[in-house]
């Protein structure tokens, strides 16, 4: 709730507790107040990365791995001395060249042997798998843009349609009998029907 006078401009919660006031200004498009939310902003953005990384990578491994196993494995990774969140997009990147089933089944050694750390689940994978041909990703001239990771491709869908498109093909019997030349070596006309040649008188 916001109430303002000649002098001021005061934003109250629900309970009716002030929040902030602000001097008045009459001068349009003076923005006041945005040096501290921009600040606090800052503060807590590092933590809501944290939480959006750690929900990715929730995301990516559901179905693959235990929900449990991996909030144990970054609470290890929180317990430990690296850095959380560069610990969490190093993870993140494994998912370009490995499928989620290959990381999930690392990063479960990785927590059975205690070992918390990217790197550690990144060896664990060598050992596991050969990895994918790593393509290198597109750079865009925004900064920002060259953050996000994208889910990983799986053709399997596809490989599904073709093989089933193929199947479907090779039951056709339309297209299994194709019609026949013509035998050029067969009788000719004027031949008789026996001996395949008229005898002579």
């Amino acid at each position: 709730m916001a109430k303002a006078d000649s002098s001021s401009l005061t934003l109250y919660d629900r309970q009716g507790t002030e929040i902030v006031r602000y001097p008045r200004c009459w001068r349009r498009g003076q923005t006041l107040g945005a040096g501290r939310f921009q600040k606090e902003l800052l503060e807590h953005r590092p933590a809501a990365r944290r939480s959006q990384a750690q929900e990715r990578l929730l995301k990516l491994l559901e179905g693959v791995c235990p929900p449990e196993t991996v909030e144990a494995y970054l609470r290890g990774l929180a317990d430990s001395d690296r850095a959380l969140l560069r610990q969490l997009q190093e993870l993140l990147d494994l998912f370009r060249a490995y499928r989620p089933q290959q990381v999930a089944a690392a990063l479960q050694k990785a927590l059975a042997a205690r070992a918390f750390g990217a790197d550690y689940v990144a060896h664990l994978l060598h050992q596991i798998e050969s990895p994918r041909p790593l393509q290198p990703p597109l750079q865009f001239r925004d900064p920002e843009l060259n953050q996000l990771t994208t889910d990983p491709l799986s053709l399997l869908d596809y490989d599904a349609l073709i093989l089933k498109a193929r199947k479907e093909s090779s039951d056709d019997p339309a297209r299994e009998t194709e019609p026949t030349p013509p035998d050029d070596h067969g009788p000719k006309a004027g031949d008789d029907d026996e001996g395949g040649s008229h005898a002579k008188s």
